[in-house]
């Protein structure tokens, strides 16, 4: 197919105001929001600070323009812009709680963060096709995200083409031997924990690879291991299904999880000791900058 002149101005265009996008990311906002984020905050243990966080996410939110409202039992939240859902909307969420009594940095005041520098990123733009959620309960059994699935997306009718799913982004190691595997998984990653993963179901393999891709446009020095699983394997390996992309799958809605692998990594997974000063900003950085990336990247299609 040839691309008209016309055709290829309006690529350029694109192309021009996605880099300035990716550019607007700071690392000193993600450090803010990181450490704003960073209390303990489980739904009981610590619900007062849970539901402080909540309302703090939402500001940010509000702030940037967008409509945003509470949603289920649980106290998922909800952002957009965008109204007209008969065509299909691109998803970006992260959970907000944390295990009880511990700050979790990475997991996953790290995920929010960069969803809320991807919202601010595009608050520019009029009328785009994203939804941002901030899941609670993720750290309960994925009960937040399992609720948005079932009760609101067909109750909103509101069509998802792609989730995108921001699970511990922050925490990276240049040192040999920093990056392990889960036991069972048939895959040979680097054993220096520096890179993203990207994981995909059979039915989200083409996210993987313009994850992969658009890094390689936009950010270069980021590297991302794609991860596809086929036959199912997810539903033999429960360690693929532990965060709030699995609802996604379960509906059989395209959907990934970005991740920096947890405590296959980060050796303060789940500790006190998952405090902001620990993570890797530089790192957080690039990953926000992609995800900026993917979600114009497919609005633009």
């Amino acid at each position: 197919m040839r691309i008209s002149h016309s055709s290829k101005a309006r690529l350029r265009e694109i192309s021009a105001d996605i880099f300035q996008a990716v550019a607007s990311v700071s690392a000193d906002y993600l450090r803010e929001m990181v450490e704003a984020i960073s209390i303990p905050r489980h739904f009981f243990a610590d619900h007062r600070n849970n539901q402080l966080v909540a309302r703090s996410i939402a500001h940010e939110f509000e702030r940037f323009g967008y409509d945003v409202h509470y949603q289920g039992a649980w106290s998922n939240l909800v952002a957009k812009k965008y109204t007209n859902f008969n065509e299909g909307v691109i998803l970006i969420g992260a959970h907000y709680d944390s295990v009880p009594s511990t700050p979790g940095a990475d997991d996953n005041a790290s995920g929010v963060a960069a969803m809320l520098a991807c919202a601010k990123a595009l608050s520019g733009f009029d009328d785009l096709p994203v939804c941002f959620v901030a899941f609670n309960r993720e750290e309960d059994g994925l009960i937040g995200s399992a609720d948005f699935v079932e009760n609101y997306i067909g109750k909103e009718k509101l069509r998802v083409s792609e989730a995108h799913i921001l699970e511990m982004v922050g925490y990276s190691s240049r040192i040999r031997g920093s990056q392990r595997v889960p036991e069972g998984l048939p895959i040979k990653v680097s054993d220096t924990g520096d890179f993203l993963g990207v994981l995909g179901n059979r039915i989200s393999t083409q996210m993987v690879d313009a994850a992969m891709e658009l890094a390689k446009a936009y950010v270069p020095d980021l590297p991302v291991m794609g991860l596809k699983i086929y036959f199912g394997l997810e539903k033999r390996l429960s360690v693929l299904r532990r965060s709030d992309h699995d609802p996604f799958w379960q509906s059989n809605i395209p959907a990934v999880m970005w991740t920096d692998t947890a405590e296959f990594r980060n050796p303060n997974y789940h500790q006190p000791t998952d405090t902001p000063e620990t993570l890797d900003y530089d790192f957080l950085q690039k990953v926000a900058r992609l995800i900026v990336a993917c979600a114009l990247t497919s609005c633009s299609k």
